[in-house]
């Protein structure tokens, strides 16, 4: 997959015009990209609550005013509804639409949510030496949902949604040590070989994202995942919801840095 260097405003705009629709991993090179989670204001407080509880699966970034769809901390001028290559809208727990443009779908009782997204560490993965199969074959990440419950708050409630990387194991110390540095951005693994113990039954059967390679002396290494929020729209059956869709991302104007630990 080529590397986009260009600044996100750049890309964002392509996305908005729709000359960008796929997949944004290797897009702004060494800015945060985000995870997207809209709900009414209704339910937005549980979801918060919910955030603040599950920070490792969804790290909080920004939370929008009501009705706005402009992420003024982290992207001024942009637009939540047009700047992100594809969007899942969720009613009563059930995925109904799958669109590019979610402009017709916006309230304005709605409250957005970005959450860090591992694409972010990914740079430091990359900066490290450690190859990514999904990058460099422009694939999706891999992502599952696991048998590790989400610590619930008010109607929201579901299993922790994880990603998977095929790691070396002569360097899985130093991609643990890489990501543990962006804890806005996942952090550290959850969990490291046997997938079963999880509660991942097939390893070549992703719940979204593409199946990876593995290379003779890989090792999967699983963190926790944005997608979560996805997962529990279906365990808790709010009745609106916009998501991003699986690995279409929004990217902030924020460098990777501020994310940065130490």
């Amino acid at each position: 997959m080529p590397i986009d260097t260009r600044h996100p405003r750049e890309i964002r705009r392509d996305i908005r015009n729709g000359k960008l629709t796929g997949i944004t991993a290797g897009l702004g090179q060494n800015f945060v990209q985000a995870n997207l989670a809209v709900l009414p204001r209704e339910q937005a407080y549980d979801f918060l609550l919910f955030c603040q509880r599950n920070p490792r699966p969804c790290p909080l970034i920004e939370v929008t005013d009501v009705g706005s769809p402009e992420p003024v901390g982290v992207a001024p001028g942009a637009d939540l509804r047009t700047d992100i290559p594809r969007y899942r809208i969720y009613k009563n727990g059930v995925l109904a639409d799958e669109v590019t443009d979610a402009t017709p779908y916006w309230r304005d009782d709605l409250v957005a949510f970005l959450l860090g997204c591992s694409f972010t560490f990914e740079w430091a993965l990359l900066e490290a030496g450690i190859k990514l199969w999904h990058v460099e074959h422009g694939k999706n990440v891999a992502m599952w949902r696991t048998s590790t419950p989400c610590r619930p708050a008010g109607i929201f409630h579901g299993p922790m949604v994880v990603s998977m990387r095929p790691i070396a194991a002569t360097q899985l110390a130093k991609a643990v040590t890489a990501s543990a540095r962006f804890p806005g951005a996942h952090g550290a693994p959850v969990h490291v070989g046997d997938p079963a113990a999880i509660g991942i039954a097939d390893i070549a059967r992703p719940d979204w994202g593409d199946a990876q390679e593995f290379a003779r002396g890989d090792v999967p290494v699983f963190w926790a995942c944005g997608v979560t929020p996805q997962a529990v729209a279906l365990a808790s059956r709010p009745p609106f919801m916009i998501t991003h869709s699986p690995g279409h991302m929004f990217i902030t104007d924020v460098p990777n840095s501020v994310l940065a630990a130490i």
